[in-house]
């Protein structure tokens, strides 16, 4: 236990001490801000960049690896959809911002730095996998579902799903993320290898990527806190933090994944719930205080279920 907290806890305490620096009015939120930017679009794309193009074979298929997290996505969000329109009866908007937060993993800020520390560098080329559809098909669903829940209870007319696609399509090749993956891909592929300066250059900068993202992500969590819903935020995280990760384990063993790539899958799935729940509340208008407080709610929990989850994924290893 003592190892599975020495790679846990200092995720959990970089995310604090971004918190606190902003709290104290140490650093300003809007460094925070700026930070975010360049782990997004600069530190993180070299980090899956340098980790393709160095990849070794093996591991799984990435079919085999999107139908084993997917899988769980979907028993997560239908669930946290319906507890919030049944159980809590709320309005199908709620009911789609309950899903996207119960299932919406933060895969870049948390999940890929934990990984790194806990599995290694087979894990993470595991979450590259992840991240070169998980992005696009979360945000895809979870707009054309936002945009027909609205639909539906306002009678406002939605863009459809076409409109939808097209435009998420437009920002894919411009995400950053999968620019370094495609350009991972592209070196590895040709055979060749980076000059020894631009090799050393990238390295750096891939070093620095994980702790970055975690003091960024404690700053912006700054302006969200608890902000009532939290009945339903407390089993929103709960479907987050524990049968996300739980749906995506049986499946993975159910179809044979390789078993780091195993650890690797269940543990981004255990991390708290990523800002985009809140950006697709915050873009419809509905939700934004139920999609902070599980935000919110998750990340401070997830000190207890992600510690819980690396020892499990640890022994099965």
């Amino acid at each position: 236990m003592s190892a599975v907290l020495h790679d846990v806890l200092p995720v959990f305490l970089l995310i604090l001490a971004g918190w606190l620096s902003v709290t104290v009015k140490l650093l300003k939120v809007e460094t925070g801000d700026a930070m975010g930017e360049f782990v997004f679009r600069i530190a993180v794309p070299v980090l899956l960049f340098r980790t393709i193009a160095g990849a070794q074979a093996g591991g799984g298929t990435p079919i085999k690896l999107w139908i084993a997290y997917f899988s769980g996505v979907a028993v997560a969000w239908t669930i946290g959809h319906l507890a919030a329109t049944r159980l809590f009866g709320r309005d199908r908007r709620i009911g789609v911002i309950a899903g996207v937060s119960s299932a919406f993993a933060n895969n870049v800020f948390i999940g890929l730095p934990l990984v790194e520390r806990v599995v290694g560098e087979h894990g993470i080329v595991a979450v590259s996998v992840l991240l070169a559809v998980h992005l696009p098909l979360m945000m895809i669903a979870g707009t054309v579902l936002m945009e027909e829940a609205v639909r539906r209870e306002t009678g406002t007319p939605g863009r459809g799903f076409v409109a939808v696609l097209g435009q998420t399509l437009v920002n894919l090749v411009q995400n950053p993320l999968v620019i370094g993956l495609v350009a991972g891909s592209a070196l590895k592929f040709s055979g060749l290898a980076l000059p020894p300066l631009l090799d050393n250059l990238t390295k750096q900068v891939a070093g620095i990527a994980g702790p970055l993202a975690l003091l960024s992500l404690g700053m912006a969590l700054k302006a969200y806190g608890l902000s009532g819903n939290l009945g339903l935020a407390s089993l929103i995280s709960a479907f987050k933090l524990l049968l996300l990760p739980a749906c995506v384990f049986v499946t993975c063993h159910l179809i044979g994944l390789d078993p780091q790539w195993t650890a690797a899958m269940v543990l981004t799935s255990s991390v708290p719930t990523g800002v985009n729940a809140w950006l697709i509340a915050n873009r419809f208008g509905a939700g934004q205080g139920l999609a902070a407080s599980a935000i919110s709610l998750s990340t401070l929990l997830g000190v207890l279920t992600v510690t819980f989850w690396a020892a499990f994924v640890g022994n099965g290893q």
